[in-house]
């Protein structure tokens, strides 16, 4: 009888509340348990995999990469070239451009996990994961009423789990259509109608090209200082030419370069209300997270005034408007590009490597894909796939390096068994 059948014996025997009930079934996992089967999950396991160590992945959705898949609209590219957006051991098929649409990236992550055989488990969301100190074990339960146990945990749930709706007052007055970009799929239809979108960011800004190229009218909410920088620069894309300065410059002589090419290029941004923040592009990056606007044309669209700037929201009213500054306009619909936030404090249990505000690792880059008891994180530094390959690549030395001392103590332990005389 293994762990899993003597804890459910356990159960069933002295708990007076379990007795006569169903039990939760108990799965014991050898390696790894992965939650979340989006890119970092993806590349989790194939790295684990080239180490020899098994694993098994929870998804909470039906497919891999869900957010992908459910969740991003119709238009959407890589924001960043193919060789920056690859996951460990295996490029994008040659044929594919430089930056592939949201289909093509779609089918890239579905032919990696087919080649590195990865199957996660799906419809298994994680609603609870504990370590339990007097076994030495992790204690993953999922809403299937299943409890995988496991000596490894790998966090690849991400930066993009949760959608974030700010909350406006005389929301539920408005009367026209409120939504997320979770749910946007195309400025189709929207046809005719006066949009507002409301976050100036990668998304944002993309949905308003959207929405124009699809007749629509809509007008764009900035609250915050924001850089926008053209996609590509001198020939090259922007951020593989900033890669590649910042192997021969320090960072604030590259932000620098960027922003006299950047005015060069775009003019001065700050006459259409796009004000830039007093840190570099890059340097703010770094100290926040928060990531430059790649502008794929939607700052022509502002400067032609097919798209109008707005200032924060004060309150909403019957399909109305009222903005921070006075003005009082009429929209038919509201489009939230406001980002996503970590799920993690919501299910696992445990306070020392995740932070319980916003469900990031405590230790910064690149130092917080490890925390404590088998317990990992991979997708959570804020510098997109090269980052979370990084933490894939590190967690999978880690634990192959325990995953191989555990097999060489057991083969020494049975070495020492006495042998059958035949």
């Amino acid at each position: 009888m293994d762990y899993c059948e003597r804890e459910q014996e356990g159960k069933r025997l002295h708990d007076p509340l379990i007795s006569g009930k169903k039990a939760e079934r108990c799965v014991w996992v050898p390696g790894p348990v992965i939650v979340g089967a989006g890119p970092s999950g993806l590349a989790a396991a194939a790295c684990l995999k080239e180490k020899g160590v098994a694993s098994v992945i929870l998804e909470r959705s039906n497919c891999i990469a869900s957010l992908w898949q459910l969740n991003t609209y119709d238009r959407l590219r890589l924001h960043l070239p193919k060789q920056f957006c690859e996951l460990p051991l295996m490029g994008f098929p040659s044929n594919f451009p430089t930056y592939p649409t949201k289909q093509q990236f779609i089918r890239y992550l579905e032919s990696y996990a087919e080649h590195f055989a990865i199957q996660p488990r799906f419809n298994e969301a994680v609603k609870e994961a504990e370590f339990d100190s007097s076994l030495g074990l992790w204690r993953v339960k999922t809403t299937t009423a299943t409890e995988f146990v496991c000596r490894w945990v790998i966090v690849a749930t991400g930066e993009n789990a949760e959608a974030v709706v700010p909350e406006i007052e005389g929301t539920g007055e408005f009367g026209g259509t409120i939504k997320h970009t979770s749910l946007y799929k195309s400025g189709g239809e929207f046809k005719g109608k006066k949009v507002l979108v409301v976050g100036c960011g990668n998304s944002g800004m993309e949905v308003c090209l959207d929405l124009c190229n699809h007749n629509a009218t809509p007008s764009l909410v900035v609250r915050d200082t924001v850089h926008i920088l053209p996609r590509e620069m001198l020939g090259k894309s922007t951020f593989g030419l900033s890669m590649w300065l910042l192997k021969w410059l320090p960072i604030q002589l590259v932000d620098r370069l960027l922003l006299i090419v950047s005015w060069l290029m775009l003019g001065n941004t700050s006459r259409f209300g796009l004000d830039r923040p007093p840190l570099g592009p890059l340097q703010l990056k770094n100290l926040s997270g928060k990531t430059p606007v790649l502008d794929v044309g939607t700052l022509a669209k502002i400067k032609s005034g097919h798209i109008m700037i707005r200032p924060g929201i004060k309150r909403l009213r019957r399909h109305t408007v009222e903005f921070v500054d006075g003005r009082i306009e009429k929209f038919d619909a509201i489009i939230f590009a406001t980002g996503y936030k970590s799920n993690v404090p919501y299910w696992l249990k445990e306070g020392d490597m995740f932070s319980k505000e916003d469900g990031y690792p405590k230790k910064p880059f690149p130092n917080g894909w490890k925390g404590e008891n088998g317990l990992y994180a991979v997708g959570f530094t804020k510098r997109g796939l090269l980052g979370a390959s990084m933490d894939a690549k590190n967690i999978a030395k880690d634990i192959e390096r325990c995953w191989k001392a555990e097999a060489k103590h057991s083969t020494f332990s049975l070495s020492l068994l006495p042998q059958s005389v035949s």
